[in-house]
This record gives structure tokens, C-alpha cells and sequence, in this order.
């Protein structure tokens, strides 16, 4: 007799389930996958003990037929998948055939389903055997209970987490189901307490709202667009709600929640500098394409997937959420504690109305007045839309450009100004003064704002710098005296290698004999330290094996606009503040410095008046 022999099905079927049922929350996948697939309009899952000991899930699918009722059971069994072509344009979420035999072989099974809203079956199936078939009363649909999952592989168990840590992952599936299944209602019970519930009603921002609160909810902004190949939509967060890991960005591909490292990278190419390092974004973004340009058959649990056009997609993604955050006014406002929303909600009524209670009495009082001047009617706070422009451009003529002068550190503002773009991205403010010399505070209409003065410079100069590193017209200025480079053997061979990414700046190193450089020359628009600044840049080069240019540039920029900053207690005159604040206001992205901290913080003009208790 020969060594190779055909395994029995049950310890086939129980290798199987080392792959596809790693805990319960895979047996909760593959089941509500299956009822998504089946037509599903309600899908109801309940779990006891985190679903160690029980999992149901109930839909109101299509059901399964008599006839295929021992056949559902079987490895690699499935309604699916018929051809090749097929295995290529998969358009549901289960297509393997190994999700009941595999849970079959490690719980015991219990599945009641009608496909006809007449006749129902009752099917129980223990260790991969099914052990009684029999009629009985059931609505349209399928029900399966799951009890005592690895009861029979007691190895198993040592590799469940806790009850808590179990449920947490059951929890986070659903919650994926629910925002890739906007039209589905899920109900997900947990010994006998509702942890997600919602109306099926097409609206992903009720379903956010769900899963991540209103205050994120209330945040979120849309994304839309296509090219030929792809459809992308979805809500992102915006920037001042961020996570510490990338677990709150999902991802789906046809309905498919995925996992793909070089989409995740587009997002945060999308929301660029406006997330601090080591921040991530909540996001939920749908993809739809054409089955054939995706393959999801490369991993057991079906979660990453191979792209076609894949560099197509990341583009789209990135121009999609740049865009969207563009068109937000993105400074955070800061709130008093909550109380009850219903009285909150009067209390902003009252608030609005004791506002605008002076310009209506004002009005009714001198509607038989033709002669009083028309702007001592309008209280001082509030200004129409063409004395804004006219206070802006005052205040704008009023601080022309100055010289700078290293002698004067307030003069410092001045330096490295962006050029002002068409759009203004930041409503006037008026300035205050300043705190600890780190803090500017300003107002208008709408409430009181604090600036962090060295975040503001750094926007303002990163895009300088930015714009001239990615434009450069190779106009440079001599140095009186050259700098001189010393490296190691070793250190000069790696320059060598980023010699054209430095070049492409504007700076040209000139071999002085071994592995000494000179450069001559820098660039126009160089800060004043230009040494100080050419050593930073080529130990960028030496930390890094390889140098993606754009990247180059990009940490270039951050790099010289954060260390030619204005610091925190460092006083300014309040024309420079001004100035500060005139120049941000026409940046690209004003809200965040390049390491993505928020610039500036807004009390509205109620919450003040909450934290005084003039409301309460």
C-alpha cells in the first residue's frame, strides 16, 4: 500500500476551517455574505457569549431550494461559480463553496429555510454529517444557528481572544456590511442588547452616523466621480477627526470590503498635509468597475484583491478627496459641554434671535424715518458682503510689503510671502493681540479665533517653497564664498546616486576630488542661511537609499519652512500679525501646517456666550 492516501472529508473539512473560520467573527461573515448574496432586503444576527456559543443569522433571501439542501453542505459547493469566465466577473460576495462545510465541521449546525414562502426545511449538521432533514414552518428565507463552535477542536479555542475582544471584531464586520450595504437593514444583537441597527434606506451618513457617532457624522464630507473604468463614492471625515491607525478607513470594491496598501495610500495623498503625522482619517469609500479588472480570489478570507489599471484608480481617489476638502472651510470649532439637545437646541434659537432682535426693532423704528443714515441702522457686528471687501482691501493697502531686515525679528513675516492666490480661503479677522507670544487672537461677525502664529508661517512658507522646488527655472545666485562638503567613501557614493534629484532643485554639486563637493551656486529662492539649508537637504539624501522626487520636493518644502518659522514666544507688532493673517488667507490650504496641526481654532460667538453663562 502507497504512503498517499485521499484524506476523509471530515479532516478535510476541518483543515479547511483553519483558513476560513479562524474565530467567530469569520463564521458571521461567511453567513450574512451568503444571505447579501441570496437577496437579502433584512439581515438579523445574534450572538451569545461574543458567538462562542451561539451564532444566528436570519435574512429574508431567496432561500434554499429541496433539492440543494445536502448539497449546500458539500466542499466546494456552490451556486455561483459554473465556468472559468465566471471565476473572472465575480459579482457576489461568496463564491468558494467552503463557508458550511467548513463551519459545519467545527459546530454544530442548525438551518431552517423556505424558497417558495410555503414550504420551510430544518436541516441539522454535526461534524460535517447531516444527521436530520425534516418539514416545518418558516418564513421566506434562510435561519442559521450555530452552537458550540469548536467544540470538537479544542486547539482551536486557545487562539480565541476575549469575549470582549471577540465581539469587538464581530461588531466591526457588521459595521462594514452596513456601510457597503447602505440599502440592506442589519440588526446585530449581542446576548440580547442591540449594537447596530439601521433602516436600510440607501443613506450611508445615517449609517456612519451609527457606527461612529454624530459628532463624526455631522463632519462628513461627499466624495463622487468616475473615469471609464471606475465609480468612486463615499463620505470622508474631515481632518480634525482622525484616528491613530488605519482601521477606520474602509475600503469597498463592488460591494466587498478590502484591504489594499497602495489605495490607503491614495487617501492620504487626498488629505495631504492636513492630517498630523501618524493621524489616519475615517473614511468610507465605494469602488464600482468591472468585475474582470479585479481578482478577489488571491486570499482565503477574500479581503485583498490584485487591480488592473490600478495607478488610474489611486489618481482618481487622490483628485476626489483633494478636491472635496478644498471646498471646506476646515478651521474646528471648539464647543462647550453638551447638555440636552432639546434644550440645546432652543438655547441656539434664543441665541439667534437676540441677535438679530436690534436690527428688526432698529428697522420698525425708523421705517417713517427716510432721512437716518442707512448704516446706523445695521448693528456694528453685522456688515453686508461688499463692506467685508471693502475692509479687507483697507486692511490689505494698509500693510504693504517691507524689505527684510535680519536686525528686526518681527520683521520675519515678511519673508518667504506666497503670492496671493485668485481665492480667498479665510473669512477677514480682525486682530486682537497675542498670548505668550505663541497665540494670535483675532475676531470677527462670527466669533473669536486664536491662530497658532508658527503653524501659519509654516503654511505660508511650505507653499513658497513648494512652488519653487516643483517650478524651478534654474535661475541662481552665486555665493560669495562656496560651501564645501566633506562626506565618507561611503557617503559620497550614495550622494552620487541623488546628484539629478538635487539637480532638479536647482542645485548642482561640483566634485572638489575624492569625496569632497563644492557648490557655488543656490538657488534664487533659498532661504538667507543657504548653507545651514544645503547641509539639511543632502542629509535627506544620505537617510534615504532610495529618493522619490516628489517626495523629494515635498520634504524639502516642510523641512525649510518649519525651520524658517516664526517660534512660540516670539512677540509680534499687530501690523505684522495682521500681515500673518492676510497672507494665510490665500493659501491653497490654510487650515493645517505641512505636518498637518490645525492652524486655527474658532469660538463661535454663542459658545462664548455659553462658557459665560449668558446663555444657559
Amino acid at each position: 500500500m502507497g504512503n498517499i492516501q485521499e484524506l476523509d472529508i471530515q479532516l478535510a473539512n476541518k483543515i479547511a476551517a483553519g483558513e476560513v473560520v479562524e474565530r467567530p467573527a469569520s463564521v458571521v461573515k461567511e453567513l450574512v455574505e451568503n444571505a447579501i448574496d441570496a437577496g437579502a432586503s433584512v439581515v438579523t444576527v445574534k450572538v451569545k457569549e461574543a458567538g462562542l456559543q451561539s451564532i444566528a443569522v436570519t435574512d429574508n433571501g431567496s432561500g434554499i431550494l429541496e433539492e440543494d439542501i445536502p448539497l449546500a453542505f458539500g466542499r466546494h459547493a456552490t451556486s455561483k461559480i459554473h465556468s472559468n469566465h465566471d471565476l473572472f466577473h465575480i459579482r457576489t460576495l461568496g463564491f468558494r463553496g467552503e463557508a458550511l462545510a467548513s463551519i459545519t465541521s467545527v459546530s454544530r449546525v442548525t438551518l431552517k429555510t423556505c424558497a417558495d414562502n410555503e414550504v420551510g426545511h430544518l436541516v441539522k449538521v454535526e461534524n460535517s454529517r447531516l444527521v436530520e432533514q425534516t418539514l416545518t414552518r418558516a418564513k421566506q428565507g434562510t435561519e442559521i444557528i450555530v452552537e458550540d463552535l469548536f467544540y470538537n477542536t479544542p486547539a482551536r479555542l486557545k487562539y480565541v481572544k476575549s469575549l470582549h475582544t471577540e465581539l469587538g471584531k464581530i461588531t466591526d464586520i457588521m459595521n462594514r456590511f452596513a456601510m457597503s450595504h447602505t440599502d440592506i437593514r442589519f440588526k446585530l444583537m449581542a446576548d440580547d442588547r442591540i449594537l447596530l441597527q439601521t433602516s436600510g434606506n440607501g443613506k450611508l451618513n445615517e449609517v456612519m452616523a451609527q457606527v461612529y457617532g454624530m459628532t463624526i457624522a455631522r463632519d462628513l464630507v461627499e466624495i463622487k466621480g468616475e473615469t471609464g473604468d471606475y465609480r468612486v463614492t463615499g463620505r470622508i471625515a474631515r481632518p480634525e477627526h482622525t484616528r491613530a491607525n488605519r482601521h477606520y478607513m474602509s475600503l469597498f470594491i463592488n460591494g466587498r470590503y478590502i484591504r489594499n496598501f497602495v489605495l490607503t495610500k491614495a487617501i492620504l495623498a487626498g488629505y495631504h498635509t492636513l492630517l498630523p503625522i501618524g493621524r489616519y482619517p475615517v473614511v468610507a469609500i465605494d469602488i464600482t468597475m468591472d468585475p474582470g479588472l479585479v481578482d478577489v480570489n488571491v486570499h482565503p478570507t477574500k479581503q485583498e484583491v490584485r487591480l488592473s489599471k490600478e495607478p488610474e484608480l489611486m489618481t482618481l481617489i487622490t483628485r476626489l478627496i483633494r478636491d472635496a476638502l478644498l471646498g471646506e472651510n476646515l478651521i474646528p470649532e471648539m464647543t462647550a459641554p453638551k447638555k440636552n439637545k432639546v434644550l440645546e437646541k432652543f438655547e441656539q434659537q434664543r441665541f439667534n434671535y437676540e441677535q438679530t432682535r436690534p436690527v428688526i426693532q432698529e428697522a420698525e423704528n425708523t421705517v417713517d424715518d427716510e432721512r437716518a443714515p442707512v448704516n446706523e441702522r445695521v448693528p456694528e457686528t453685522i456688515l453686508p458682503q461688499e463692506e467685508k471687501k471693502l475692509v479687507v482691501q483697507e486692511a490689505a493697502a494698509a500693510f504693504p510689503e517691507k524689505p527684510v531686515n535680519d536686525k528686526l525679528p518681527h520683521e520675519a513675516v515678511s519673508e518667504h510671502r506666497v503670492p496671493h492666490a485668485k481665492e480667498r480661503k479665510l473669512p477677514f479677522m480682525e486682530v486682537v493681540g497675542q498670548v505668550h507670544g505663541t497665540y494670535i487672537i483675532a475676531q470677527n461677525e462670527e466669533g473669536m479665533y486664536m491662530i497658532d502664529q508658527h503653524a501659519a508661517q509654516e503654511r505660508i512658507k511650505y507653499e513658497y517653497f513648494r512652488e519653487r522646488i516643483g517650478n524651478v527655472d534654474h535661475q541662481v545666485q552665486p555665493l560669495l564664498v562656496p560651501i564645501t562638503l566633506h562626506f565618507t567613501k561611503d557617503e559620497a557614493l550614495r550622494i552620487e546616486k541623488h546628484r539629478s534629484e538635487l539637480a532638479e532643485i536647482g542645485l548642482e554639486l561640483e566634485n572638489f576630488g575624492g569625496a569632497d563637493y563644492l557648490v557655488q551656486a543656490v538657488p534664487t529662492w533659498f532661504p538667507a542661511e543657504a548653507d545651514e539649508t544645503l547641509k539639511d537637504i543632502i542629509e535627506y539624501c544620505l537617510r534615504h537609499q532610495q529618493v522619490d522626487l516628489n517626495k523629494f520636493r515635498e520634504d524639502t518644502a516642510i523641512m525649510m519652512s518649519c525651520k524658517k518659522s516664526i517660534k512660540a514666544n516670539h512677540f509680534l507688532r499687530k501690523e505684522d500679525m495682521s500681515r500673518l493673517l492676510e497672507d494665510l488667507a490665500y493659501t491653497s490650504e490654510p487650515f493645517t501646517c505641512p505636518h498637518g496641526r490645525p492652524i486655527t481654532i474658532k469660538y463661535t460667538t454663542y459658545e462664548l456666550e455659553k462658557m459665560f453663562k449668558r446663555v444657559m
